[in-house]
This record gives C-alpha cells, sequence and structure tokens, in this order.
C-alpha cells in the first residue's frame, strides 16, 4: 500500500476533522500518502475528482486541525448505487487514474450502503461518524432478529457493536447546556418548557441529555402515553412550579405515528421532514392540561401561555469536538488504515468497552449491521435503558453513559473557552474560512 483515499459523507459532526487527523497521524508512521477526496461521494461523480494531499512528505498538512469541527474535505448526501453501473465504472477509472490502493470512507449507515459498489473496485473500510450514536448494535445478531433477554439485569452493555460514536458525546454536550439554561428561564416564569434535540430513530442523544436534569424524557423507542404523561407533568408542576420535558425528534404516538410528520416532504437523504415534535407535543398538552389546571394555580392565566418550546437544532452537530470525541475519533481513523493496510475491505472500525480494558478499537464486518432484508436499520436505545413508569433514564442506562462521559471532557477544552471565546480579536477580524485555504491545495484530475 503507497497511496490510500479518504472521504466524509453524510451529516457533518464534530469529530470528522479528528478522525481524518488519526487517519494521517497513522498513514505517516506507515509512509503512506493519504489523498482526500472533495465533497464525499460526489468527487467519484465529478469528470475533475477535486482531491487534496492531506500528508505530503508525510507530514499532516495544518488546516487539519482535531480541534475543529466539521470535515476540511466537505461532505454531501450524494452516494454511489450498485446498481448504476454506468457510474461504477467511472468511479473505477478516477480511483485508477488517482493511483489509489484503498479508500476509507467516513460516515454511517447511508455511508457503507454508499460504499459497497465500491468494494469490488478498491478495498474499502469505514470509520464510524453519528452524532446520533446509532451505528451499531446492542449485541450480535439484533440485526438478523435474535431474540435477547430485555430486562436490565441480563444486558451486557459490554456486549454491544461500537459503543459509541465519535460526535456523540460533544452533541450531548450541547444539548445539555441548551437544556440547563430553558430551565432558568421555565423555573423564572412558572412555565412548562419542551426541549427537542435530534433523534429521528435512536434517542441516544434524548437519553444522555439526563445529565442537563431534565424531569421528563421522551424517546423514539417508547410510544407515548399522553394520559401518563399529563399526569407525570402535572404533578411535577404542582411540586415545583415548572417542568422541562426533552423530547428526540422522532417521538411517536400510540400508534407509531412520529409526531411531528405534518407532512410526506423529503430531506436531500429521502428522510420524511419533521415539522417540530416539541410542537406537536405542545398542542396536546394544551389541549389535554387546559387552562383551569394553570388558572387554579394562581401562576399563569391559560395553558398555551405556560407551555412553550425550544429546538437545541443543527447546534449539536457542530463545533469544537470535547476530547472524548477527538481522541476515539483520531484512534478510528488510524484503525482504519490498519484495516486497509491488512487487505481488510467491506468492514468497520468500531469502538468497543468493557470493564477491565476500557475503551479499544477492533475490525468488524459490515455484514454484521445488515438485516435478512440486507438493509442497515439505526440501533434503537435498548428498552433496559428507560423507565418508562419515571419517563427518565434507568440504572442499566445510567451504566452505559458513566464510560462515555466520566472524562469526556479534558481540561484543554475548557481553557479553549477561557481564552478564545471572548478574544479581542474576534471583534475586528473576519473568519477565515478553512474551504479557502483548502482550496489552494486543489489539485483535479483534469
Amino acid at each position: 500500500m503507497q497511496r490510500i483515499g479518504i472521504l466524509t459523507a453524510g451529516g457533518d459532526t464534530p469529530a470528522l476533522n479528528a478522525t481524518l487527523y488519526g487517519a494521517a497521524a497513522r498513514a505517516n508512521e506507515l509512509k503512506i500518502e493519504l489523498v482526500g477526496l472533495l465533497g464525499g461521494f460526489n468527487a467519484f461523480f465529478d469528470p475533475d475528482t477535486p482531491h487534496v494531499h492531506l500528508n505530503p512528505l508525510f507530514e499532516t498538512i495544518p488546516e487539519l486541525d482535531s480541534t475543529v469541527g466539521g470535515t476540511v474535505l466537505g461532505s454531501s448526501r450524494r452516494y454511489l448505487d450498485d446498481t448504476d453501473h454506468e457510474a461504477i465504472t467511472r468511479a473505477a477509472e478516477r480511483v485508477k487514474r488517482l493511483h489509489l490502493d484503498g479508500l476509507i470512507c467516513i460516515g454511517g449507515d447511508g455511508t457503507i450502503n454508499g460504499m459497497q459498489a465500491l468494494c469490488n473496485v478498491i478495498p474499502t473500510v469505514l470509520a464510524p461518524k453519528t452524532i446520533d450514536n446509532d451505528l451499531g448494535l446492542n449485541y450480535v445478531g439484533e440485526a438478523q432478529g435474535k431474540e435477547l433477554p430485555r430486562t436490565a439485569d441480563e444486558f451486557d452493555i459490554s456486549g454491544m457493536v461500537n459503543y459509541a460514536t465519535p460526535g456523540y458525546a460533544t452533541a450531548v454536550y450541547v444539548a445539555t447546556w441548551g437544556i440547563r439554561r430553558v430551565r432558568t428561564t421555565a423555573e423564572s416564569h412558572h412555565r412548562i418548557a419542551i426541549v427537542e434535540v435530534m433523534g429521528r430513530h435512536s434517542g441516544y442523544i434524548a437519553l444522555g441529555s439526563a445529565y442537563g436534569q431534565p424531569d421528563v424524557i421522551l424517546l423514539p423507542e417508547q410510544p407515548l402515553n399522553m394520559s401518563a404523561l399529563v399526569e407525570r407533568v402535572c404533578q411535577i408542576y404542582d411540586r415545583q412550579k415548572n417542568v422541562v420535558i426533552v423530547v428526540g425528534e422522532g417521538i411517536v404516538d400510540g400508534q407509531g405515528q412520529e409526531l411531528g410528520a405534518r407532512h410526506t416532504s423529503t430531506d436531500p437523504s429521502g428522510n420524511t421532514i419533521l415539522q417540530g415534535a416539541a410542537e406537536a407535543l405542545r398542542a396536546q398538552l394544551v389541549d389535554l392540561i387546559g387552562d383551569n389546571f394553570f388558572r387554579q394555580t394562581g401562576r399563569v392565566d391559560t395553558a398555551a401561555r405556560a407551555i412553550f418550546t425550544r429546538k437545541v437544532g443543527h447546534t449539536q452537530r457542530g463545533g469544537r469536538p470535547l476530547k472524548f470525541d477527538r481522541y476515539q475519533g483520531s484512534q478510528l481513523g488510524g484503525q482504519a488504515m490498519d484495516m486497509i493496510v491488512a487487505g481488510e475491505s467491506n468492514s468497520f472500525a468500531a469502538l468497543q468497552w468493557n470493564r477491565t480494558d476500557g475503551f479499544t478499537v477492533e475490525s468488524a464486518d459490515t455484514q454484521l449491521l445488515r438485516g435478512d432484508d440486507g438493509v442497515i436499520h439505526a440501533r434503537r436505545v435498548h428498552d433496559s435503558f428507560y423507565d418508562s413508569s419515571r419517563m427518565h433514564i434507568s440504572e442499566t442506562g445510567i451504566r452505559y453513559l458513566l464510560p462515555i462521559f466520566s472524562d469526556a471532557i479534558g481540561a484543554e477544552d475548557v481553557e479553549q473557552i477561557r481564552h478564545s471565546l471572548f478574544d479581542s480579536g474576534n471583534l475586528q477580524d473576519e473568519y477565515r474560512s478553512i474551504s479557502v485555504a483548502m482550496k489552494r491545495r486543489t489539485e483535479t484530475l483534469g
């Protein structure tokens, strides 16, 4: 192996550059050229195939900074279709012209599907990324329908495949701060706040938001029991004069319908556009709780005034990655490089955890993730992680989160805030986009 390609695909996460950096650092040690393809799989559709040398003379370029969120290579949600033989033929020709011996893709389930078309063209592996933490398995065989006892006593978190994905910890950090800040408004004005966090099919970010001490957590995996929710909210409001509810954006009603899916429009990935789970839930709570409840308390005169919503939004995707994401992202990038050098293809680097060794990186076959229908489904929050009676995280869920977050923030993260956020230069200096610097390094086949 002399020359390896690498790309980032799908939605952005805070840990992408860290993963790129880890792959480059390992390539330097192995004296392998690392070529970054710009714009994800889009590079293979472009006759010029724009690319950048990430480690000329086996030194990582300064623009590749593991402490910066996003990706210096750019990304897209365009993928190769393994039935589009013409596109695959063109991609193969461009791989040959780039003189690549292997390819590393950084992405999620869509990226795994997209790289299938290339596995017969060039050895290709995946380094996982997703803020939703939904790429993996609760246990081996889950994707194929293998039954596992679902009680907390019988579920072993060390048996999870790809325990956590870089980007998740930072997303939870952002969501948690948002929840804590909203709490002060709810408490000051005796309001009920519904905070919506990302997580279309998997409620891991909502689960992690337990660190922000919300009163109620609602996950997409747990269909809503509205009467029980209304009772719980009223009890809490009676006691403390405010309530904070966290909802994953994909929460469903008792019939399994997404609360926020108001119509069939889709985003660029083909997913139904959610109009707002928080707003839909608010409308139901306003109607079911009613004005009289609040008037009797003497605090707020109508339910509509008492209940408000906030979205944490895309800030969960961006910004400086925490120490956990930087370190584990770079470890997975290095592991992916070793897997390519070892001759692997159609496999992924997995972050594993057990009580003895802590976190380790391993290689796993992507077929582990595929169901009998050949489709990779999002990993769901296991039932044992959630206490449905309290509508909150369970003891098993707490045990799952602790290894990730006990040491997730480093001293350098705090120092960065102290020294850079209110730097006086920020008031007078223009923002310098990394895209400008990378453009100067860009080469093309044309």
